[in-house]
């Protein structure tokens, strides 16, 4: 089979990769021609993604992958389509469509009868039928469900891990049509394999969920149900360090009893997931409030933090303060609506001099991001931890002299090891 990848970023390179592995010819396309070169070379254009390098040379070596800027060109080679481009939303939570109806337009333009068009980005519910139907049967002249088949089928792997997901998870498919359904059904059980997962009522594999609609909002509720978990752990976080308790100890004994799941505090949630998704389905449903309340409630974290270091200090103003970690989580060079932002924006409102610290990040990188670099050893007046890097648990008096007081975001330090210094762990008393 001849396959188009569409968008070769952190989710889209591996999945072309995994499809050139099964043996299919894959031709990925990316408008960055500094990715599309460095993929026909062989060569990852982002670090951290396990397995990803290895892979990727061996299938550009075997003739099974190659890379261009021409979209619809390639989608005219192929059998199946796959879009993974970015959609993100304004300041208001609309979703802004404009990469992925350019991505659709040329997509048309190239499209031809037998072909499968599977969509993998996270939409709202309708997206699918509604939108990217009639915007491809305008751009080809050709019949959704009679000349070709679009279905939606989302993306449910975590960066750093592609690979490993891809087999863990069941793939969701939610077409048009019956017809649509099978050849999604067929497209993925060829180009994918899957781990025995016994503990699924279906077992694991390609589920065929009977609509568009369907699948968009399977994606949508599992990860709105991460950001209002989280929303809720933060809650019991804020009103534990009022009342005197350890919100760590509390939630390890609720979870427990096999029907509790709760998850764990911090100082914020980031990526390009899990703040985002919440909003596009209170786009198709504004009037829900549990939503609205726990994206309120992780959004206002950064600030909060902030709070508990100025509340140990007394005031803010001229005050040295390192903020550890630019990435959004540990391990992961990837700053997509990172919680060191409104971080460094509340310090610097409090009238700090803020310096930020990540061991993933270069001094011109941090510098390209708008943050004045730090070198662990300089002294601070407070340090605050938000990402949890595994090389952040090793933290001593040494990387932080000088430090009064170390708000840990993550809960990864144990104030055992900075004796002269006040710790403070959200969620803790």
């Amino acid at each position: 089979m001849k396959v188009t990848q569409v968008g070769l970023g952190k989710i889209g390179l591996p999945l072309a990769v995994q499809f050139a592995s099964r043996g299919h010819d894959v031709l990925g396309v990316d408008l960055n021609h500094a990715t599309v070169d460095r993929v026909n070379e062989g060569a990852e254009p982002f670090p951290g993604e396990a397995h990803l390098q290895e892979r990727l040379a061996q299938v550009v070596a075997q003739g099974r992958l190659r890379a261009t800027t021409d979209t619809r060109g390639a989608v005219a080679e192929s059998e199946a389509v796959v879009v993974v481009v970015p959609l993100v939303v304004d300041g208001e939570g609309a979703p802004d469509f404009a990469w992925m109806d350019a991505a659709t337009r040329e997509i048309a333009a190239g499209l031809r009868p037998g072909t499968l068009v599977a969509y993998e980005t996270t939409l709202p519910v309708g997206t699918t039928r509604t939108r990217w139907k009639p915007m491809l049967e305008a751009g080809s002249g050709l019949l959704e469900g009679h000349h070709f088949h679009v279905v939606f089928s989302p993306e449910r792997v975590l960066t750093g891990r592609v690979f490993a997901d891809l087999r863990t998870y069941p793939k969701l498919v939610g077409a048009l049509s019956e017809a649509g359904a099978a050849a999604a059904r067929t497209f993925y059980e060829s180009v994918l394999e899957f781990d025995e997962r016994p503990d699924l009522p279906r077992g694991n594999g390609v589920w065929d969920l009977g609509s568009a609609e369907a699948a968009e909002l399977a994606k949508l509720a599992e990860t709105t149900y991460r950001d209002v978990n989280i929303g809720l752990a933060n809650q019991f976080g804020v009103f534990a360090m009022r009342a005197g308790i350890d919100i760590f100890q509390v939630i390890e004994a609720a979870n427990s009893q096999p029907y509790s799941h709760i998850h764990r505090p911090g100082i914020a949630v980031g990526g390009h997931c899990i703040p985002v998704y919440p909003r596009l389905y209170l786009w198709n449903d504004p009037g829900a409030t549990v939503v609205r309340a726990a994206r309120e409630a992780n959004a206002g974290m950064p600030a909060y933090t902030v709070g508990i270091a100025k509340g140990a200090l007394g005031d803010l103003a001229g005050v040295a303060v390192v903020v550890l970690g630019a990435s959004y989580r540990g391990g992961v060079k990837e700053t997509a609506l990172s919680g060191v932002f409104p971080t460094v924006e509340a310090l610097a409102a409090e009238g700090a001099r803020v310096t930020v610290h990540d061991p993933m990040f270069s001094d011109d990188e941090l510098t390209a991001l708008g943050f004045a670099p730090h070198r662990l050893g300089t002294p601070v007046d407070a340090a605050i931890l938000q990402a949890d890097h595994a090389e952040y648990r090793h933290l001593s008096p040494d990387d932080l002299p000088e430090a009064k007081v170390i708000v840990d975001g993550r809960n990864v330090l144990s104030a055992d090891t900075f004796p002269d210094a006040t710790v403070l762990t959200v969620g803790k008393a």
